[in-house]
C-alpha cells in the first residue's frame, strides 16, 4: 500500500487549499481513510476521515464546518477540502489508512491506522 499526499503549501487566514491523497495497491473504498495533522509540540490528531465503505465521516470539532473530506473512488483518491484557514489550522497533514470500518474511538488514535502518506505542509499566516 501506497499513500501520496499533495496540495500543501502557504495561505493568510481566510483562505483555502484542497489536499489530495492517492492510494495505490489495495481497493480503498472498504477501508477508514482519513486526514491526520501534527503541529510542532502537538499530538498527531484526526480532523477528518472516512469510516469504512459506507461513507460515514467523522471530523474533529476544531474543522468542522471549515473542512469537508471527499473521495473518488474510480481514482483511489481522497481530499480534504479546507476553507475559513485559521493560523491553528498549521501543521503538516498526513492521509492515513486502516483496514474496515473503524469506530470513532478507534478513528481518533493514531496507532490504529498502519499505513501512512509522507505528509505535506500547511501553514496559515495570520
Amino acid at each position: 500500500v501506497q499513500l501520496q499526499a499533495s496540495g500543501g503549501g502557504w495561505v493568510q487566514a481566510g483562505g483555502s487549499l484542497r489536499l489530495s491523497c492517492a492510494a495505490s495497491g489495495l481497493t480503498f473504498s472498504t477501508y477508514t481513510m482519513g486526514w491526520f495533522r501534527q503541529a510542532p509540540g502537538k499530538e498527531r490528531e484526526n480532523v477528518a476521515t472516512f469510516r469504512g465503505s459506507d461513507g460515514d465521516t467523522y471530523y474533529a470539532s476544531s474543522v468542522k464546518g471549515r473542512f469537508t473530506i471527499s473521495r473518488d473512488n474510480a481514482k483511489n483518491t481522497i481530499y480534504l477540502q479546507m476553507n475559513s484557514l485559521k493560523p491553528e489550522d498549521t501543521a503538516v497533514y498526513y492521509c492515513a489508512l486502516a483496514p474496515g470500518r473503524l469506530i470513532v474511538s478507534q478513528v481518533r488514535d493514531a496507532k490504529n491506522f498502519g499505513s501512512w502518506g509522507q505528509g505535506t505542509q500547511v501553514t496559515v499566516s495570520s
